[in-house]
This record gives C-alpha cells, sequence and structure tokens, in this order.
C-alpha cells in the first residue's frame, strides 16, 4: 500500500456483487469508497457498504448507470478521485474512460484506446490477426446481405451469425443451412440493433465441438504484460456463462501453452495497461484453438484465477492505474489448486431459465467457500437488471476435489424465498462431461436439462411440515398446558395433515402420520424462520428446505387461506397473452382488431436484460392492448386479449 492509495476515494460506478467485490479490496488498501445506485437499489447491500451513496436516477438504465453525466455529478459532489467501472454497464465505453480522465480523475481501466480497439469485433479480429493471433475463418468486409450470405457458402455451413459491437451473447445466430441464413442475419441484425445501436454483422465457421477458454492478461503502464493462465467457461444458455474453472482441464499442452502466448501477444499489441481477458473457442476435437474476443474490463468469472495465483486482480488494477508497475512478473506467477464457480441467477431452468424475481427469505451460506454475493436476507430481485445475484466459488487441491467441494456446498446452500438455479448446478456437477472436463458450449443446446428441484418437490414439501409441526409442538410442550402432560380436551389422532403455500404460489397438503419419526422430514436441509418479520400479516414462520441443491420455500397456511380462490387463475383467460414473471415491455407487434395465427408474436417483454417473446396459442383476432411500450408489468398479469376463431379450441 502507498501513501497514494491511502488518500483515494474510489467512486464504484455499477451495482450488486461487483460493487462489492471491488469496495472489498478498496477498504482493505485503506481507501474510501463511493457507491452510485438507481431507485430500486436503494435499500441494497452494495449501498450501504459504501462511505458514501449517491442517488442517481431512477430504474431506466439511460438515467441511471448508463448516464456518464450523473455518475461524473456523483463523483464531484463527492470528491471522489477515481471511477472503477465494474463490468458491463459503461466498463467497456471508451467514451466514458475518456470523460473520467478529462474530468481529472483516475480511471480504473485500460486507456481508452485499448477500449476503442478492442470495442469492434471486426477491428479486434483484425488487430488479433496483425498480431498473429488464429482467427475463425470469416467474413465482415461488406454488410450487403446477398454479399455476406455468398460468404456464408464459401466459408461452408453452418455458420454463426454474429454482432460486430457488444457482446453478452446478443446478436448471434447459428445457421445450418442456406434457406435459414435470411431469416438468421434479419434476427440477429434486429436484435444488435436493439442491444448496441449497431447492427453489423460477421459470418464466421461454426466449430461444431467449441469449447470456450479464455486467457487472463494484466498489464501496466510501463511495457510490462503478464498472464494468469487460462478458464473454461464452456456450460452457457444462450451464450451467457453459467459454470467457470481454472485452469481449463483438458487442453493439450501445445494448445495451453499457444493460448497463453497468444492472448499476451494480442495484449502486448494494443499496450495493455490492466486487467483484461482474452477469449477464444477451441476445437475440442483437434485442440486448434481462435480468436473470439477481447474483454477489456475485469471478468464476472475472475475469483477462480485469483484462487489458483493468489493475486488479487483489483489491487492489481488499482496499482496499474495509479502508474506503478505490476509487483509480479511472468516468471513469478504460480499455479496452485483448482477453483470453480457457479453463477447463481434468479431463474427457472425448468422453464428454459426465465427469471424470476422476489425477495430472499432465508440466505445459509456453508463455510469453507468464496460467496461473491449482491444479496443479503431481506433483499428483494427486481426485474430492471441482470439475473445474477451470486457467485459460488469453491477451490481444491485438484479438480476432483473442487468439485466434490461444488457439491457439497450446494448441498448446504439456502436461497429462500424464490426460484434460483442451485439446482440445475448441482444437477450439472454430476454431469459426465462436465466431471470428465471435455463439456462444450453446445452441451445445454444438446441435452435434456430435467425440471431440476420440481421432482423433490413432495419431499421438500414432506421436510417442511415434518419440521414446523416439530416447531409446533415444541411450542405446545413449554407454555402452561404443555404441563399437563397427555390431557387433551379434544381426542388426537395420530394423522396430521398440514397445508403449505409453496413459494411459486402452488399448495401441497402434507400428512404426517408419526410426528415424533418424521421430525426429521424425508431428508434435506431445513431452515425454519422462526421470526413473522414486519412483511407478513399474522405470526406463522416461513421453512426453506434444500433437496438436491434447490431451495424450496413454503409458509404453513389455514384452511381458509387453503381454499381461497386463485386472483392470477380468475384474471386469465384462454383468449389472452398474460406475462409470464415481472417484466418491462419492449415491443408491441399487433394493433387491435388484427387478425393472429398460432405461433405469431404478438408481444415482447424484457426481463434482467433478457429479451422474450410471446406468442398467440391459436388463431384469432386482437380484441384488447392493455399495455403500452415501457410499462412494467406483473406477473400474471393480462397484457392482450383476442377474440378466438370459432374453430378453435
Amino acid at each position: 500500500m502507498t501513501d497514494e492509495m491511502l488518500d483515494m476515494k474510489l467512486l464504484v460506478a455499477n451495482r450488486g456483487e461487483i460493487a462489492r467485490r471491488v469496495m472489498r479490496t478498496a477498504r482493505r488498501l485503506g481507501m474510501a469508497t463511493v457507491a452510485v445506485y438507481a431507485e430500486p437499489d436503494a435499500t441494497a447491500p452494495f449501498v450501504a457498504e459504501a462511505d458514501e451513496a449517491v442517488l442517481i436516477g431512477p430504474a431506466d438504465l439511460s438515467q441511471s448507470y448508463l448516464s456518464m453525466e450523473r455518475i461524473l455529478a456523483a463523483a464531484t459532489e463527492t470528491a471522489a478521485s477515481a471511477v472503477h467501472p465494474g463490468y458491463g454497464f459503461l466498463s467497456e465505453n471508451a467514451e466514458f474512460a475518456k470523460a473520467v480522465i478529462d474530468a481529472g480523475l483516475v480511471w480504473v481501466g485500460p486507456h481508452p484506446g485499448a477500449l476503442e480497439s478492442m470495442g469492434g469485433k471486426i477491428e479486434a479480429r483484425r488487430i488479433a490477426e496483425r498480431a498473429g493471433v488464429p482467427i475463425i475463418p470469416g467474413f465482415d468486409s461488406s454488410q450487403d446481405p446477398d454479399d455476406l450470405a455468398k460468404a456464408a457458402a464459401d466459408i461452408g455451413y453452418p455458420v454463426l451469425v454474429k454482432a460486430a459491437a457488444g457482446g453478452g451473447g446478443k446478436g448471434i445466430r447459428i445457421v445450418n443451412e442456406p434457406s435459414a441464413f435470411a431469416a438468421g442475419l434479419a434476427e440477429a441484425r434486429a436484435e444488435a440493433e436493439r442491444s448496441f445501436g449497431n447492427s453489423d454483422m460477421i459470418v464466421e465457421r461454426y466449430i461444431t465441438r467449441p469449447r470456450h477458454v479464455e486467457v487472463q492478461v494484466v498489464g501496466d503502464k510501463h511495457g510490462s504484460v503478464i498472464d494468469l493462465g487460462t478458464r473454461e467457461c464452456s456450460v452457457q444458455r444462450r451464450y451467457q456463462k453459467l459454470f467457470e474453472e481454472a485452469p481449463a482441464p483438458n487442453l493439450p499442452p501445445a494448445t495451453r501453452q499457444g493460448l497463453r502466448d497468444r492472448g499476451r501477444a494480442l495484449a502486448e499489441a494494443i499496450n495493455y495497461d490492466s486487467a483484461g481477458t482474452v477469449e477464444f473457442i477451441v476445437d475440442d476435437e483437434t485442440g486448434d484453438f481462435y480468436f473470439l474476443e477481447m474483454n477489456t474490463r475485469l471478468q464476472v468469472e475472475h475469483p477462480v484465477t485469483e484462487f489458483v495465483t493468489g493475486l488479487d486482480l483489483v489491487e492489481l488494477q488499482l496499482r496499474s492505474a495509479l502508474g506503478q508497475p505490476l509487483p509480479v512478473a511472468q516468471d513469478d506467477v504460480r499455479f496452485e489448486g483448482h477453483a470453480v464457480e457457479a453463477r447463481i441467477n434468479a431463474e427457472d431452468p425448468a422453464s428454459g431459465f426465465t427469471p424470476q424475481i422476489g425477495t430472499v427469505s432465508h440466505l445459509v451460506v456453508p463455510d469453507g467457500v468464496r460467496w461473491d454475493s449482491a444479496i443479503e436476507a431481506g433483499s428483494t430481485i427486481s426485474p430492471h437488471y441482470d439475473s445474477m445475484v451470486a457467485k459460488l466459488i469453491v477451490g481444491g487441491a485438484d479438480r476432483t476435489e473442487a468439485l466434490a467441494g461444488l457439491r457439497a456446498a450446494l448441498d448446504g446452500l439456502v436461497v429462500g424465498g424464490l426460484t434460483t438455479n442451485t439446482g440445475f448446478h448441482r444437477w450439472l456437477a454430476d454431469q459426465p462431461p462436465l466431471t470428465a472436463g471435455r463439456i462444450t458450449t453446445r452441451f445445454l443446446d444438446e441435452t435434456d436439462i430435467p425440471a431440476v428441484g420440481a421432482d423433490q418437490l413432495d419431499a421438500a414439501a414432506g421436510t417442511a411440515a415434518a419440521t414446523w409441526l416439530a416447531h409446533v409442538e415444541a411450542g405446545r410442550s413449554a407454555g402452561p398446558w404443555g404441563r399437563l402432560g397427555t390431557f387433551s380436551l379434544t381426542p388426537r389422532t395420530s394423522t396430521q395433515t398440514i397445508a403449505l403455500r409453496h413459494h411459486t404460489g402452488e399448495v401441497i397438503d402434507v400428512a404426517i402420520r408419526d410426528l415424533a419419526a418424521n421430525g426429521g422430514g424425508t431428508g434435506g436441509k431445513a431452515v425454519v424462520d422462526l421470526d413473522p418479520g414486519s412483511h407478513r400479516t399474522r405470526r406463522s414462520a416461513a421453512i426453506a428446505v434444500n433437496v438436491a441443491g434447490a431451495t424450496h420455500t413454503f409458509e404453513p397456511i389455514t384452511r381458509s387461506e387453503r381454499w381461497a380462490p386463485d386472483a392470477a387463475a380468475a384474471g386469465a383467460s384462454a383468449g389472452a397473452i398474460v406475462a409470464p414473471f415481472h417484466a418491462v415491455v419492449a415491443e408491441i407487434r399487433v394493433g387491435v382488431g388484427d387478425p393472429v395465427a398460432g405461433g405469431d408474436v404478438v408481444i415482447v417483454i424484457e426481463a434482467m436484460k433478457m429479451l422474450h417473446s410471446l406468442s398467440a396459442s391459436g388463431a384469432g383476432t386482437v380484441d384488447e392492448i392493455r399495455v403500452a411500450v415501457g410499462d412494467q408489468v406483473e406477473g400474471n398479469q393480462t397484457l392482450v386479449t383476442f377474440v378466438v376463431d370459432d374453430d378453435e379450441t
């Protein structure tokens, strides 16, 4: 640590988990921290953790986390001396980096020229090629649809059509045959224009057994660049990573060394002076590798690299930003052990990984793991931002030990109150391609993912019911009537039934025949919330149960509540489009009186940075449109109604 660091006040221009992560290192180095937040994040943990916090706007990203003017105004207001952009949002925006520097602040990231050179995939490909980095055979010299189609035919199908700007899996389509090219190009272009304001496309050869392997690089302002080894990031859905590990397993030695050498070469070619990642596609059949893109920022998966190297990447970023030389040379980098990371997302894998919202009622994290989290018990997950709420990182002496530790951690992790993908991760940890270290980016597309957690619902309910009844029985024993022993004013039977409402709204009746024998339920880790909390209208308890890695949350309900009508179901009808979850209306493709056929996309909604198309279930005529573009909608809210054709059932 230096006096310069002690004098710094660091503004983190981001939210959630990464804001907390950056502030953790800043505090260790003696820096003061500033959080900026939008209205939905007012009570978020990252806001409370900062030394100072400034409200910068409403939920709309353009008026908050993507507003350079408001972030810089917050820096001026708090007399911050440096800005760390985290990842996502403005982290790779060269204009923002220049604005920070022009304001006399320290930019904790690479110089703007590096951001510009790697910001567009077309220019990045050309720089990589000049630096001797292998690139996938492709075409980017024209945007004429006929030229792109001809290039696809010359390259050979299947091909990948992908956005030249941006990242995060947006604007990408796999096209398997010439007849599907025009539609794939149009879809990719529309998504790219919406996501990045740029519809330029690249056509590339599609590798049939691709692995996504990346190299962590770090540079300083004195010309030094080092790499910190490889990471595997091949478990993906919709091109979004779900699981990462370091080092990447089962790479031929020549491939591993080639990846590291070429990653450094690209970083050196652009005088890279911060933490960044060079991403590659590796052909699992041949070991050949090709440049994919460079992320000129900290990566979500950086903790696995920190585990195997013992280095703090945020500290290296800060030191480089202050002009200090790297404290470690390439020959000093040592790799020990293995680490894996599971991204914990508020989404339902059983329903196509649809985003979920809600309040975290319980949170139990096992000992001996790293838990980088945006949430605490009581946190609310809103539809406005990314679905990732935490990262579970587990290390071991080798890969086998790390995976075993991950399984144990997932078996003990409780995130109650909403559906997450923890059960999916527990299932994934046992899949042969993963345990063998031969997984590809196509794995989830080619695998029937079971309704993880759903088939354990009865078992979880049994444990919850037994746990609740045991709690009630213990309460009776502690009271004055309990001292009367077996005396009872009414007959007692050996069978008891309890109604439980699952966090999804489903009500389950559970019969417990022998309370003493079934006090432990049917297995699983149960956590009982005995405090009703201010958000409940009556004294009760919520029971969270982990079965097979998935957390199920239950609340005991009365007989009258058990038979109350379902308001959500009453408001729906066959001739309607109903929102499947909380979201924002992004596009309405019909007008009142328009005819629709089954499968026609009627409305597009956006939740947690993902677009979801809602289609008509049959033929009919649009009767009423109850929302407008930009409206926030609730789950089960009716959006569009139809007059259904008479011959439709």
